[in-house]
């Protein structure tokens, strides 16, 4: 419930209360109390079963009607921070060129989780992020990015960096709680790492001001590492390297024309 709440951007009271008004008003039961919680019951599952196929008609309906106007046609596109300069920068151009009459909404989303949570809420047709995601999502794998150390020059560090020699690190981090966050966390944990906090923001730009200043290094992907040359910084692998596989991913259901235009021209894209 929390989480829900989260991603609606109310209370977890009020979506509480919108629950049990809801329930009052069907006359059934959709979640069932429990001491952990709250699970959905089958007539809940009914519900959102035939709740999702309505809001699925009425987008369709939505898309007929925009097919004809392209000047009022929309796409939106869940996006974790860290990929959305590369979205931005490497993907977008290509299609905007060849669609010049649909507007493209990136809706920002706090990590792999957001944008999952995106997409099953609708707020998005499609998402980029990197893998894995739940089955109940289509992927459609991009490209393996490795994550790599960006540092001020200077640093005495070999290339590729040993994972140990980011233990006590002066490092830009997302915030505490981030899903992005405990994403790092996890990875550093895994080899006994635990780095010094010079910064802990959301913003990258702010990361890579860091690393100018030489208050601190960051992890990011190498995709977007040419920014951070061009900014005088140093990039360098991992030891043992580390990669992710980052795709676009949307809902197991019919597509907008406009959402697969923009399959179909990033496929192009990798073609060439």
């Amino acid at each position: 419930m929390t989480d829900a709440a989260r991603s609606l951007y109310i209370a977890q009271p009020a979506l509480s209360r919108a629950i049990r008004d809801l329930e009052r008003e069907l006359g059934m039961t959709l979640f069932a109390r429990s001491g952990r919680g709250v699970v959905v019951t089958a007539q809940g599952r009914r519900v959102v079963k035939l709740a999702r196929e309505a809001l699925e008609a009425v987008h369709e309906i939505e898309g007929l009607a925009t097919h004809g106007a392209a000047a009022e046609a929309e796409l939106r596109i869940a996006s974790t921070p860290t990929l959305e300069p590369g979205l931005a920068a490497r993907l977008l151009p290509a299609y905007t060129a060849e669609h010049p009459g649909v507007r493209v909404h990136i809706v920002r989303c706090d990590g792999r989780d957001g944008v999952v949570s995106a997409i099953r809420d609708q707020r998005a047709d499609l998402g980029l992020t990197d893998l894995p995601v739940p089955p109940d999502l289509v992927t459609h794998p991009l490209e393996r990015q490795e994550i790599v150390l960006i540092s001020p020059p200077g640093l005495d560090l070999p290339s590729p960096v040993p994972m140990a020699r980011l233990h006590g690190m002066r490092l830009a981090l997302p915030p505490r709680g981030t899903a992005r966050r405990r994403e790092l966390d996890a990875m550093l944990g895994k080899y006994g790492v635990t780095p010094a906090v010079a910064l802990e923001t959301d913003e990258r730009h702010g990361w890579l001001q860091a690393a100018r200043s030489g208050q601190a290094s960051l992890l990011w992907y190498r995709g977007m590492a040419e920014q951070a040359v061009r900014a005088g910084l140093v990039v360098r692998s991992l030891d043992p390297a580390v990669r992710r596989v980052i795709a676009v991913v949307h809902a197991r259901r019919r597509l907008t024309g406009i959402a697969q235009d923009f399959l179909s021209a990033i496929e192009r894209g990798r073609a060439a």
